[in-house]
């Protein structure tokens, strides 16, 4: 275990605990000597982490620590590093560019052990068929999800034929070969899934939906994803 990962590990364990635990049971834990505790915990007071305590009295951390982003393990590291380089490679643009300065910023506050592991990480995407193209801008789509607001949309089928719909988005599905949007359809008084590549038009509009995102999502859950005796295909377009 890196020196890194074990102040990792004794950070995670100190935010379990809300009352003062001993250096012993912290040491165990961890699975470090008494000494190296001390030494780990006197590391990271000096990195602004507020814990207090002393030998024989036991330590507790107090609330509003930020845990930066140095303080991850390989593992996490490996897990962001593969999950930007999905991002990057079948999202849209404005995610795709996200991604990639996400892993800029993090790359740049890592210590150098960590910087070398997410700059040669071996775990990387398989190239996928091209994503069909949005006319509209999912970050309109993205947005209204965060704001909770009615989208009016012009959508068109397989065939091309058009409808207009007021919907209420509350998720985006992100599958390799297409994207769809999940909302509830004032049309069709149900949960539909909307391909984005074919969401030709789309207005957000002033009105709120009157139901919480959480609460569409959790109902959405509960009549579409069934158990295997009464599967059924997700309702579409």
């Amino acid at each position: 275990m890196s020196r890194t990962e074990r102040l990792f590990d004794l950070l995670h364990v100190l935010r379990r605990h809300r009352r003062p635990v001993s250096g012993q049971a912290l040491a165990a834990e961890i699975g470090v000597s008494i000494r190296t505790l001390y030494r780990d915990i006197a590391s990271l007071q000096a990195q602004g982490a507020d814990i207090v305590g002393e030998p024989g009295v036991g330590y507790v951390l107090k609330p509003g620590f930020t845990l930066p982003p140095l303080m991850f393990p390989v593992e996490e590291i490996e897990a962001l590093v593969l999950g930007s380089r999905w991002v990057a490679g079948r999202g849209d643009d404005r995610l795709r560019d996200a991604a990639v300065s996400a892993l800029a910023r993090l790359s740049a506050v890592l210590p150098p052990d960590l910087r070398a592991e997410l700059e040669s990480s071996s775990l990387h995407v398989a190239p996928a068929a091209p994503i069909p193209g949005d006319t509209v801008d999912p970050a309109l789509l993205r947005k209204a999800i965060r704001i909770e607001r009615k989208l009016h949309i012009l959508y068109r089928d397989g065939e091309g034929a058009a409808t207009e719909r007021v919907v209420w988005p509350f998720g985006l599905t992100f599958f390799d070969h297409v994207r769809l949007m999940m909302a509830w359809c004032e049309l069709r008084d149900g949960f539909r899934h909307f391909r984005t590549d074919r969401i030709a038009e789309a207005r957000l509009m002033e009105m709120r939906y009157p139901r919480r995102r959480q609460a569409l999502m959790k109902a959405w859950r509960e009549t579409e994803l069934k158990p295997v005796e009464g599967c059924r295909p997700a309702a579409g377009i």
